[in-house]
C-alpha cells in the first residue's frame, strides 16, 4: 500500500489523541497542506471526537483505536498522552500505516526501541514531531554550519522557558507523561543541539522543581559534549512568567543568533549572522511551523522516504534524557 501513495491525489491522515494542540495547531495547519487531508479522528471520549470532526469537517470519528485503524487512512498522527504512544505506534506500524508521533517518543527507551523496530519490520516511515527542527531559519543555520562559513563550532546554546503552572493536563501526571519540563520541552532542545552540533557523547546537569513543587520537574539544565568537538548547553523551564527563548551558535570565525523561534506570534523569528570582518546581517521569516512540518512529511510519506526527523532520533533523544535523569538521581543519593 505505502509504495502506491505517490500515485494518489491525497494523503489520508488519521489522528488519535485530540488535545488542545491538535485542535489549535495541527488541524488548522492541515488546511494549508494541499495534498493531505484528515479523514479519521479517534479519542477515548467519543463526544470529543465528534466535536472536532464536526468543527473541521472530518468524515469519520471513533473511540475504538482498532476500528480507527481499519478506516481508510495512510498515516496515523499519534497525539495522545505519552503513556499511550507505545501501544498505538506499534499497532499502527503492524497495520501498515506511516506514523507521525508526538514527543517524547515513549515513557522509556526500551519502549522506544520496540517502536522503532516495529516500523522497520513493517516498512513504514516513522517521524517524530520536533517541530522547531523544520523551521527555515533553523535549516538555514544548519546550512551555514555545514558549509563551514563560520569556521569550527565552539558551542551551541538553546533556551526555552515558559510559564506552565500545574493543572489537570496529563504532563503533570508522571504515570502519563514520564516527567515534566525535561521530557516535554527539554527533548526539543536536545534535538536542536544534535541537529546543530552532531551526536552527543556526554551530558551532565540538573533536573529540579524550583517553583511549583508538582509531581514532575519544572526546570532542567545541562551541558553536553559533541562527538566531533564543541559543546552544547540547554535551559528549559515551566516556571518563568516572562517567556524567553533563543538559540546562540558560536564558531571560531563568527556566530549565529535565532530569536523568537517559539511562541511569539506578533514578532517573527529573526536570524542574525555575525561574521568576522563583515557587518551584522539579520533575516526574519514568518510562517506556521506546523505547516512546514506537514509539507515535509507529506513528501516523505508519499514517496516512502526517510523523514527529516525519525523514530531513531526520538530514541536517541530519549536515551540522552534518561542519562541526565540517572546522573541527577545519583547525585541526590
Amino acid at each position: 500500500m505505502v509504495t502506491d501513495l505517490i500515485k494518489t491525489k491525497k494523503l489520508k491522515w488519521g489522528v488519535v489523541g485530540l488535545g488542545r494542540f491538535v485542535e489549535n495547531s495541527f488541524l488548522p495547519a492541515m488546511k494549508s497542506v494541499r495534498k493531505s487531508m484528515v479523514v479519521s479522528l479517534c479519542s477515548r471520549d467519543l463526544n470529543r471526537a465528534k466535536e472536532l470532526a464536526q468543527k473541521f469537517g472530518v468524515p469519520n470519528y471513533f473511540n475504538n483505536y482498532d476500528e480507527f485503524l481499519k478506516s481508510d487512512i495512510d498515516v496515523v498522527y499519534v497525539a495522545s498522552a505519552n503513556a499511550f504512544h507505545y501501544e498505538q505506534v506499534i499497532k499502527a506500524a503492524n497495520s501498515g500505516k506511516h506514523i507521525f508521533c508526538e514527543k517524547p517518543l515513549a515513557l522509556n527507551s526500551l519502549q522506544a526501541e520496540e517502536m522503532v523496530e516495529a516500523a522497520k519490520k513493517n516498512n513504514v516511515q516513522f517521524a517524530v514531531n520536533y517541530v522547531h527542527h523544520f523551521h527555515p531559519l533553523v535549516l538555514k543555520a544548519k546550512e551555514l554550519l555545514k558549509d563551514q562559513k563560520l569556521g569550527k563550532l565552539v558551542s551551541v546554546q538553546v533556551n526555552f522557558n515558559i510559564d506552565f503552572p500545574p493543572d489537570n493536563n496529563f504532563r503533570f501526571k508522571k504515570e502519563l507523561s514520564g516527567g515534566g519540563a525535561l521530557r516535554d520541552i527539554g527533548t526539543h532542545m536536545i534535538d536542536l543541539l544534535r541537529f546543530f552540533g552532531g551526536e552527543i557523547v556526554e551530558i551532565d546537569g540538573v533536573v529540579d522543581n524550583l517553583i511549583y513543587q508538582s509531581e514532575v520537574d519544572d526546570f532542567a539544565s545541562a551541558i553536553v559534549k559533541f562527538e566531533k568537538g564543541g559543546y552544547g548547553y540547554f535551559n528549559v523551564s515551566y516556571n518563568t512568567r516572562k517567556a524567553f527563548n533563543r538559540i546562540d551558535i558560536l564558531c571560531h570565525k563568527g556566530a549565529i543568533e535565532i530569536e523568537n523561534l517559539i511562541g511569539r506570534k506578533l514578532i517573527g523569528p529573526k536570524l542574525s549572522i555575525l561574521l568576522e570582518g563583515e557587518a551584522r546581517k539579520s533575516f526574519r521569516r514568518r510562517g506556521n511551523k506546523m505547516v512546514f512540518v506537514l509539507k515535509s512529511l507529506q513528501k516523505s510519506f508519499m514517496r516512502n522516504e526517510k523523514p527529516l526527523v525519525t523514530g531513531e532520533d526520538g530514541l536517541i533523544n530519549m536515551k540522552i534524557m534518561e542519562e541526565l535523569e540517572r546522573k541527577c538521581q545519583s547525585k541526590m543519593k
